[in-house]
């Protein structure tokens, strides 16, 4: 089977940063701050990104582009031979489907969210009485696996690199307009000051542990989402900066929506640490209360329905490459298969609130806290973890002068041997340390 090309580099930037912007930006990012101390939350992250994931990230580019395969392929063809490396390739392609059930039926709240402020049936809108709706749940959760499977029953460039070309500019024309109204409301200072200006002593191994998560959540690290657009691409740009401006833009993205989100909710005096509620909930009451809230209601959540939507599109892509290189399918068939059995697994999170009652942890989880769990808590940090040890490995893997090569092959910013330490002790170390911490910290019960 020929290896499918993206048509350009600003292609694969806006895929990658396309794949990382999403519920974990706009959706998640918000929630994690207002519960994790504001501004203090958002330092950490920061430094999150920095120090894990932009040599996370260079790494899995690498993996896929030298591979020129999907995950569940990947080590094959790098490993040395009698290696069991490959098993993590299979865990990768099992975490995107985990990922998917949960994050079609978040997808498909915010997409009734933006149908009820269009068509101006507001009045009803509950966060509560939404997630308890099965007949809603269900349909909606469908209508986004249907469209993102269709969509990707194209070729590549005609299917998701022109789709998402298109939706990503108009999300941050979007978000631009948005954050400037947000800017001239009441109380705006006060809700940008809890944002920007961090708390030292709200700092502790809690909010550490969050930050790193989230940074892992919305890259898409550690399960090989991001490889599989790196082997899409050439050699002509080198891959640390190629991270760098994903990374740029993902994070341009996570802190716009809060400079959107925080004054809202202070001009208003509503809670800021509602939780997974606090998009729903409080900015619908935000935009109920406002003049011409209708309007900015609907432009506000179809430019989450696009962030959204750009997540969906790149880990179903990984999904279905993954299934075609198992089975030599062609891009139809593994879409209706693969889009079938996404559906089956979203049935558990959006029926979880209603019909499939399940409370994996403390009072009030469900399926979504479950599936969460098992990819934001351990595949992705997990994932990570042996993706950089494969790379630095010279023994066992696949090497640190194999690595280098790749990652700088082309122009742009490029991998140094005094980055070596990082790479192979203060990652690996950090990944395992936070990950520990927050296993023993985790609200079992």
């Amino acid at each position: 089977m020929e290896r499918e090309r993206l048509g350009s580099r600003l292609g694969f930037i806006l895929l990658s940063a396309g794949c990382a912007i999403g519920c974990g930006n706009v959706w998640k990012f918000p929630w994690m701050t207002g519960q994790n101390g504001g501004g203090a939350f958002v330092l950490v992250y920061a430094i999150c990104l920095l120090i894990l994931g932009l040599p996370a990230l260079t790494v899995e580019f690498s993996l896929g582009r030298a591979a020129q395969a999907s995950p569940v392929k990947m080590y094959q063809k790098l490993e040395k031979p009698g290696s069991k490396w490959h098993w993590h390739g299979v865990l990768a392609m099992i975490g995107n489907f985990c990922l998917m059930a949960f994050y079609t039926v978040v997808a498909g709240w915010i997409l009734y969210y933006f149908v009820s402020f269009l068509t101006g049936k507001t009045a009803d809108l509950g966060f509560l009485g939404m997630i308890t709706n099965p007949g809603l749940n269900v349909g909606y959760m469908a209508v986004v696996v249907v469209i993102a499977f269709i969509l990707l029953s194209f070729n590549l460039q005609s299917g998701l690199e022109r789709v998402t070309k298109y939706m990503m500019v108009a999300l941050l024309v979007l978000m631009l307009v948005l954050a400037a109204r947000s800017f001239t409301l009441p109380k705006a200072a006060e809700g940008l000051r809890f944002y920007l200006v961090p708390d030292f002593g709200k700092i502790d191994l809690s909010v550490i542990v969050a930050a790193m998560n989230q940074a892992f959540f919305t890259l898409s690290i550690g399960i090989g989402s991001m490889a599989i657009f790196g082997s899409y691409i050439g050699k002509e740009r080198s891959l640390m900066g190629e991270s760098v401006n994903v990374i740029l833009l993902d994070t341009f993205v996570a802190i716009m929506a809060g400079l959107i989100i925080f004054p809202a909710c202070t001009s208003l005096g509503l809670e800021v640490d509602a939780g997974p509620a606090l998009l729903f909930n409080t900015m619908a009451a935000v935009f109920n209360s406002m003049a011409g809230g209708r309007v900015w209601g609907t432009i506000f959540f179809l430019f989450m329905t696009f962030a959204a939507f750009s997540t969906v599109l790149a880990v179903c892509e990984n999904i279905l490459a993954c299934v075609r290189e198992l089975t030599g399918w062609n891009r139809k068939v593994g879409s209706a298969v693969c889009g079938a059995v996404v559906f089956l697994l979203a049935l558990t999170t959006a029926l979880g609130y209603s019909v499939f009652h399940f409370q994996p942890f403390a009072d009030g989880t469900a399926w979504l806290d479950f599936w969460d769990f098992i990819v934001s808590s351990n595949l992705l940090p997990i994932g990570a973890l042996v993706m950089t040890i494969f790379c630095v490995s010279d023994r066992f893997g696949w090497g640190w002068e194999n690595f280098k090569a790749e990652a700088n092959a082309g122009s742009g910013i490029k991998v140094r041997d005094w980055m070596k330490p990082l790479f192979k002790y203060i990652v690996p170390v950090i990944i395992i340390a936070v990950y520990v911490i927050g296993l023993v910290g985790f609200k079992w019960k």
